[in-house]
């Protein structure tokens, strides 16, 4: 079943903290300073705040946020929970306004400060390499960049000149009936593109492409390569399309321009994370809304970012 946001790990603090716990801890408290496990008494106190434990082994403090996109945050823990619910569920994203609007905050810095780490939860790691024997998987590049008419008149100056139209090169690969893996590139050239496809794609897969010279070159390095070519109004050919692809690239395009309007240069790689993770754990293979929060929660571990890391380039962006 999908959560019930009636749930008191959305309402009630104490709950949210004990529900974070069991999922970071399902042995119990575990020690980030030596690593024991179960070794750890609760702070009691007026001058304690609930969740702080006490390591016997190494006589230290800590809690269950140390060391994840939660530390140091004073953001109440179930309006993290609530935050991180409605960015798994929403298929095209959700708003750092709208986030700002919901969960009540004084600072909207403070909505889109923590949808990007909640973003940077679902980042994808340890990656092993996609398809293999007998496997399809297509590959593609869009561009992204909004509608112009709903960029702000700064936005439009500082844009990149040249043959994009002042809009970010986003090349994916997908495998039918798998995940997708998006990255954002300088260039669609096969110089650009071939270290990607030789990182995340077993070259003993089908690739279908479409018929640009890039995947010409790049093709050869694979069991078979089909194409389609779409200038003579060709996207279908037995079973070589590329159809998956960009129905992706379609739900990608469609978030931007309708959700967030206008994409950052500088973030854009999070927002891709943040669609190929709702891809990868989507409801066509049996996952529900909760199971793809409760794994955002495990991808919190280790992945602490710094506002000043998030914002280094400039103020926030207008999404």
């Amino acid at each position: 079943m999908n959560v019930n946001l009636t749930d008191p790990i959305f309402t009630d603090e104490e709950t949210a903290r004990k529900h974070f716990e069991a999922s970071r801890w399902p042995n119990g408290p575990e020690c980030p300073h030596c690593g024991v496990v179960g070794e750890a008494t609760a702070m009691q106190g007026k001058s304690h705040r609930a969740g702080v434990y006490n390591c016997r082994a190494c006589d230290k403090p800590f809690s269950a946020t140390i060391g994840t996109i939660f530390e140091r945050s004073h953001i109440p823990m179930h309006k993290w929970l609530l935050a991180i619910h409605l960015m798994s569920a929403s298929k095209k994203g959700i708003s750092a306004h709208q986030l700002w609007r919901m969960l009540g905050f004084g600072s909207y810095r403070t909505a889109w400060f923590m949808a990007h780490r909640i973003r940077e939860s679902m980042r994808a790691t340890g990656l092993e390499p996609m398809g293999g024997s007998g496997k399809i998987a297509e590959a593609d590049e869009t561009f992204i960049g909004g509608r112009e008419t709903n960029k702000h008149k700064k936005v439009r100056s500082q844009q990149l000149t040249g043959g994009f139209g002042g809009k970010e090169p986003v090349f994916s690969i997908i495998e039918r009936g798998g995940n997708v893996r998006s990255h954002h590139v300088p260039s669609v050239s096969a110089k650009t593109l071939r270290p990607i496809l030789e990182a995340h794609l077993d070259k003993n897969s089908v690739l279908m492409t479409d018929g640009e010279g890039q995947y010409r070159i790049l093709g050869p390095m694979y069991a078979q390569h089909k194409t389609v070519n779409h200038r003579i109004g060709e996207y279908v050919r037995g079973d070589a399309h590329t159809n998956t692809i960009e129905s992706y690239c379609a739900t990608l395009k469609r978030g931007v321009n309708g959700v967030y309007h206008h994409v950052s240069q500088q973030h854009l790689k999070r927002y891709l994370c943040e669609f190929d993770f709702r891809h990868n754990d989507r409801a066509a293979l049996d996952v529900t809304d909760s199971e793809r929060a409760a794994k955002v929660l495990r991808g919190s571990i280790g992945k602490r970012v710094l506002y000043q890391e998030a914002n280094r380039k400039g103020s926030a962006p207008a999404d």
